[in-house]
């Protein structure tokens, strides 16, 4: 039983975060590309709406995820490397 819950918690824990807040960053970051993803769409088709809406998107969702998990990288000593 170990085993099926570690593989909830494990990859939630690599980034400083619990199950439930690793998924709400999740559909969070998910939600906001779908939406931008459908700009792009649009854009396509008539070029002079959302010109910027998706290299916006991408930008601001990688300074946030780089933002959190160097705050989490900080919190959370690399059990990897000996004490000092």
């Amino acid at each position: 039983m170990r085993r099926l819950s570690a593989a909830f918690v494990d990859h939630p824990a690599t980034v400083g975060e619990t199950y439930t807040q690793h998924m709400a960053m999740a559909f969070s970051f998910g939600g906001r590309m779908v939406l931008a993803g459908f700009a792009c769409l649009l854009h396509g088709l008539l070029p002079f709406l959302f010109a910027k809406t998706g290299s916006g998107t991408i930008r601001v969702l990688y300074e946030q995820m780089v933002t959190h998990r160097r705050r989490a990288d900080r919190a959370m000593p690399d059990l990897r490397q000996p004490a000092e």
